[in-house]
């Protein structure tokens, strides 16, 4: 089980899900951008807002694990799964400048695709997250942490599906565009199936 946890400890749970949450945030906007036709320079600077707060959020709880001498879980879980999850803010961060920077007028259907998995992918982490805290249903996270796996498969059928279908439209600009941003989202999915992993590893080590 957890070993016991100091008043100070606890920071490291707020800060996991102080970051998850942010990035639910992000997965919203970023939904947002692909699903409507107005405002998507304006909802991509609200999306990098935000992952610079996720940012802030990763170095705050690097410099406390620096500076504790006790954790709850293993240091290196720690920064693992803090890094990882300001990995996913990144990508979507990285995929809503693109689509914003390159005047995209028309969104694929693909990327609303991966916006959604996206979403369903962090709704699955703030799940799991959550649980770290104070462990009493281990299937439970460990079923959020699958269905994160099984999303990351979906997303691979998709982006094969995207470029595929790219590459016999033949618009060669349209297919640099896309394959960039579409890679970005694909990453963004992979990092959030390293979160469950990691998630997964948490649980095994404490068991």
């Amino acid at each position: 089980m957890f070993r016991g946890i100091l008043p100070k400890e606890y920071a490291f749970f707020d800060y996991f899900d102080e970051l998850i949450q942010t990035n639910q945030e992000i997965s919203s906007l970023f939904h947002s951008m692909m699903t409507s036709n107005d405002h998507r320079v304006e909802l991509s600077k609200q999306i990098r807002e935000l992952e610079k707060r996720a940012d802030k959020i990763t170095h705050t709880c690097t410099d406390l694990l620096h500076n504790t001498f006790i954790t709850p879980i293993e240091r290196n879980d720690i920064f693992v799964l803090i890094k990882r999850m300001d990995n996913i803010a990144d990508h979507i961060n990285a995929a809503a400048f693109r689509i914003a920077s390159y005047d995209i007028t028309e969104i694929r259907p693909e990327a609303v695709e991966f916006s959604k998995i996206i979403q369903d992918c962090i709704a699955e982490l703030v799940v799991s997250i959550k649980g770290l805290r104070k462990v009493k249903d281990t299937q439970a996270i460990r079923n959020s942490c699958k269905r994160v796996h099984d999303l990351e498969n979906q997303s691979d059928d998709v982006l094969r599906a995207a470029v595929t279908r790219l590459f016999k439209e033949g618009e060669i600009l349209t297919l640099i565009k896309w394959k960039e941003i579409f890679e970005k989202l694909e990453k963004a999915v992979d990092k959030c199936e390293q979160v469950a992993s990691t998630i997964e590893a948490i649980l095994i080590e404490n068991s």
